[in-house]
């Protein structure tokens, strides 16, 4: 199919999330440090654990239940914004639908238009097209440009807690057809992933808005799945910052500067992939 030219304003939204799709393997990153009253936040100024600490502390728990989010805590870069990137790149989506969503996305920058609305109509611009495509278009893109950037420590993490008969959900804002192909690596089953959804009507996607877990919604989404108090918790966003608090044990897992800074108010310990290089104090 042919391809064209997404619109510049909304160039920079995925340019701001995007992912190396050339790379073979997950690239190093380096976060920067967040700044709060005049001082500078380092992963060095919180509790920074190892992989052993990391898996020492999870399963000292003995957990239950534990939530993850996906999108830089499973795995490495926005697959939501990947996807959606990877689906004007290869013409599933046409240039007018991208100009209306391009149009939202303005408002948005002016705050008229809110984080889980943005999200909401990343979703909705598929409407027309069969599930079953979506679903082929997902599979394919998450083989080949998400699935070499899972975090070979998070995936052993997940692994050793299915062993230990712990009750695994997956909670996103990326859209479901994208985390449930993912996270089937894990073995977490689409009955356990709450992400952004729209209804279907005979098989075609529409536009009407069934979820969209960020920020709070997040809870409430764990919530209505009957989930109020999962022992451990992991996230790398500030939008995860909610869905931590409700955890017996947060862990942020290479945290966002927003996220770091939250977690050193709230005293939760930080932890980093070996694929993630934190800045040095």
């Amino acid at each position: 199919m042919k391809s064209f030219v997404m619109p510049s304003s909304f160039l920079g939204f995925i340019t701001a999330h995007r992912i190396d799709l050339a790379a073979n393997r997950a690239p190093l990153q380096t976060l920067p440090s967040p700044i709060a009253n005049g001082v500078i936040l380092s992963p060095e100024t919180s509790t920074r654990l190892s992989t052993p600490e990391f898996f020492t502390r999870v399963h000292s728990l003995t957990p239950q239940i534990a939530a993850f989010d996906c999108d830089g805590t499973l795995w490495s870069g926005d697959a939501g914004s990947g996807f959606m990137r990877w689906t004007i790149d290869t013409g599933l989506i046409s240039a007018k639908q991208i100009a209306g969503l391009n149009a939202h996305y303005d408002a948005y920058n002016r705050g008229e238009v809110s984080e889980a609305a943005i999200c909401g109509e990343m979703v909705q611009v598929y409407c027309g097209l069969s599930v079953e495509r979506m679903r082929h278009a997902a599979a394919e893109f998450f083989r080949d440009h998400i699935e070499p950037h899972i975090f070979p420590e998070m995936l052993t993490l997940v692994r050793q807690l299915q062993q230990n008969n712990v009750e695994i959900w997956a909670v996103s804002s990326t859209c479901d057809w994208v985390i449930e192909e993912g996270v089937r690596r894990f073995n977490i089953p689409p009955d356990r992933v709450l992400a952004t959804r729209v209804s279907s009507d005979n098989g075609i996607v529409s536009d009407r808005i069934l979820d969209v877990p960020t920020g709070e919604a997040k809870v409430a989404a764990l919530h209505r799945a009957g989930v109020n108090a999962p022992d451990a918790v992991f996230g790398n966003s500030i939008h995860d910052a909610a869905m931590l608090a409700l955890a017996r044990r947060a862990f942020p897992v290479n945290p966002s500067p927003a996220l770091l800074e939250r977690s050193i108010a709230e005293g939760w310990p930080v932890y980093y992939p070996a694929s993630v290089t934190p800045l040095p104090e």
